[in-house]
């Protein structure tokens, strides 16, 4: 497995070409979908990494991957890259870097909000503008939900947890009260 560091540095160099090329918003989409997919099935991890099943046969599964997203010669170029150095099981960390970096060349950011119940529109229009106004960055939104919130908002903006989730202040409440 890749280490973060290791991964940026792949990332940083598919940006600059997909840059160069003009196509980085392809290659970006189509590492996230061979990423997801390498995520969704611990078989396909399997079968990629496994140095015991030929690289040929491996190749070609992978040829078929590459062809049903219709990837970009940069795309096919970085996981052939990768499967030759035995680095395939890092194509998922890969692409979430590079996802990072098209956000932020972008002036994007995605921001993780959990509650506990499904939020309204109103809800979410006034949290996603608040985090902006924090940010100073134009928000993306991935909502989550999680009863053991109990009531409230978690947000994590990058490395940043802004926490307002009933959970908290109980836990809190109850640190204060038995000191």
């Amino acid at each position: 497995m890749l280490t973060g560091s290791l991964a940026r540095r792949y990332a940083r160099a598919i940006f600059e070409i997909g840059t160069a090329k003009g196509n980085l918003d392809k290659i970006g989409t189509d590492l996230r979908t061979l990423g997801a997919a390498m995520k969704l099935s611990e078989e396909l991890v399997g079968v990629l990494t496994n140095p015991a099943i030929r690289r040929a046969d491996r190749r070609k599964i992978v040829d078929a991957l590459l062809a049903r997203v219709s990837a970009a010669p940069e795309t096919r170029s970085t996981v052939y890259l990768l499967l030759d150095g035995e680095r395939l099981a890092s194509l998922p960390a890969i692409a979430r870097e590079v996802d990072a970096m098209i956000e932020a060349r972008a002036g994007r950011v995605t921001a993780e909000i959990t509650s506990a119940r499904p939020l309204d529109a109103a809800q979410l229009t006034q949290i996603t503008a608040a985090l902006e106004k924090l940010s100073g960055k134009k928000i993306v939104v991935e909502k989550k939900e999680d009863p053991e919130l109990l009531g409230g908002v978690v947000a994590k903006l990058g490395d940043v947890v802004y926490d307002g989730s009933l959970r908290t202040q109980l836990r809190a409440l109850r640190d204060e009260l038995t000191k």
